[in-house]
């Protein structure tokens, strides 16, 4: 298959000077098409980076492991003991507070598997073999609850423990590093560093670590490590049938994957429920993102236009919209827009409808429930975007519109050639951000429709989907009644950490914002 014009083939690269010769819908027809076709060869170096890095990643261990047998042979005794001891040789050297610091992470780590880290680690392969029950005692005469394993438990402290083994590990390889450097320091003269050194430089030229510290740690702490827990729940069988106390869930591998994607035994309907809502949350986020943005700006312009009276009262009309919690606005216009609601209401006092039979069913006809969140979504966003691109319009060069004019462009010739390009520029990664915002965007949809109508092609699927459902909604009625599939929802929270990812990548590398800045200085 190709497509010539003016005996340029445009499944084909082709020359500048031939790209010029194109019309602006070939030009753009070409732009389409070279996109998708760069994508297989993208893919395939992003997997040869991939590649790539765990191959440096295994050298870098093999070549850890000879400097730790080198390290140990050729090291003085102060060296050798550090192996067992961390921080001996650091305060051997005369580096006490160091030292200190070596030695009490290893006894604590070594108390730690002692009393508690070895009976987790234990428990993890199995996330435990004993469940909770109820067991007759002779002396009270009567049942009473004898206590078990805990699965969530055991995952949850299990993960820790593999964490701060690997901690562990870093920390006693710096230790043999430390011991190394120092040795090296001395043979040529050198002194070492104490602790006023060391505070000095945290202090100085090494400040940003000690400012990042805190940060750093609550990142790990509240954001790295819910995610690889919620990545390995998408491995086990946690439900509300196996709450992991009662009755205990386990490993089950990729059974889960298998599930939703129809592979093997999967099941069919789930797997269609994924493809339906997948593809729909797509829609929505596309919708929601352009129409709010273009729209806004298209405000934002009529409000900023010379001759427009009264320019603070609009804005300040428009801000009050989206000062109103959407809490209480969207689930208000929810009930306007019910069967008898405000808006059928009206339109039989008005006789657009002459009865209640003819009453229009938004929220329980699928495609008007789909035309009516969006276009709910846009009053929502309007206020916020005409607000972010009337700062932007202001700092356009007026000179650009005046040369433009002179040159005989006309305002819409303006808008597609000065006010547009700049506008992408400056705002390319916030359309990023909005795009996968509205793939999450939960308030909206749930408050508005609560994810209906159902559909009956899905009413047995996990969590009884609906035609509004985007894929965060599902996972939080997956999550909620008597089933509760935790797994299905790890699984479903994966996928869109997989579609996000991979759309944020293609749209970052193409968006303006990363590419053409110096046009913009």
């Amino acid at each position: 298959m190709s497509i010539k014009t003016n005996h340029v083939n445009l499944f084909e690269d082709i020359s500048d000077l031939d790209y010029l010769g194109l019309t602006k819908f070939q030009s753009l027809l070409y732009n389409i098409i070279h996109f998708f076709k760069a994508i297989p060869s993208w893919l395939i170096n992003l997997f040869k980076q991939i590649g790539k890095i765990i191959a440096k990643f295994f050298n870098s261990i093999v070549s850890d492991i000879k400097d730790i047998g080198t390290t140990f042979v050729h090291g003085d005794f102060k060296t050798k003991i550090s192996y067992f001891v961390m921080g001996f040789g650091s305060i051997a050297r005369g580096q006490i507070f160091r030292g200190i610091l070596f030695f009490l992470f290893e006894v604590i780590f070594i108390v730690y598997m002692v009393t508690t880290g070895g009976y987790w680690l234990s428990k993890y392969p199995t996330l435990g073999t004993v469940s909770s029950g109820r067991q007759y005692d002779a002396k009270l005469d009567t049942y009473v609850t004898v206590p078990g394993d805990d699965s969530f438990k055991c995952l949850f402290y299990g993960t820790i423990t593999i964490i701060f083994i690997i901690c562990f590990v870093y920390t006693w390889r710096t230790n043999i590093k430390q011991n190394k450097i120092n040795e090296e320091l001395i043979k040529n003269g050198h002194s070492l560093k104490h602790a006023k050194d060391d505070a000095k430089s945290l202090l100085d030229e090494e400040f940003h670590k000690t400012l990042l510290a805190l940060p750093i740690t609550g990142i790990l702490l509240f954001t790295v490590f819910p995610i690889l827990f919620m990545v390995l729940v998408a491995f086990t069988n946690y439900d509300g049938a196996h709450d992991g106390y009662s009755n205990l869930f386990t490993w089950v591998g990729l059974t889960n994957f298998n599930e939703l994607f129809n592979i093997n035994t999967g099941n069919s309907q789930l797997s269609l429920a994924f493809g339906e809502i997948l593809s729909w949350t797509l829609i929505w986020a596309f919708f929601a993102t352009f129409t709010n943005y273009f729209l806004g700006m298209f405000v934002a312009i009529m409000i900023n236009k010379k001759g427009i009276k009264l320019k603070k009262f609009w804005r300040g009309v428009l801000v009050l919209t989206s000062a109103v919690p959407q809490f209480i606005s969207l689930l208000y216009i929810s009930k306007m827009f019910a069967a008898n609601g405000l808006v059928n209401g009206m339109m039989l006092r008005l006789g657009i409808i002459k009865d209640l039979s003819q009453v229009i069913r938004f929220w329980e006809t699928p495609t008007l429930a789909r035309i009516t969140v969006i276009v709910i979504n846009i009053w929502i966003g309007i206020p916020y975007l005409m607000l972010i691109t009337t700062g932007i319009l202001m700092n356009i060069p007026e000179d650009l519109y005046e040369s433009a004019k002179i040159d005989g462009a006309n305002a819409v010739q303006q808008f597609f050639k000065i006010t547009l390009p700049y506008m992408l520029f400056v705002t390319g990664p916030y359309l990023l951000t909005s795009f996968i915002g509205n793939i999450n965007n939960f308030n909206v949809i749930y408050l508005l429709s609560t994810g209906g109508p159902i559909n009956p092609k899905l009413l047995s699927s996990a969590g009884a989907a609906g035609d509004t459902d985007l894929l965060i909604t599902w996972l939080f009625k997956i999550t909620m009644g008597a089933e509760s599939k935790y797994y299905l929802a790890s699984v479903i929270g994966i996928m869109i950490f997989v579609v996000v990812s991979i759309l944020s990548l293609i749209v970052y590398n193409v968006i303006p914002s990363t590419r053409n800045e110096e046009d913009y200085q």
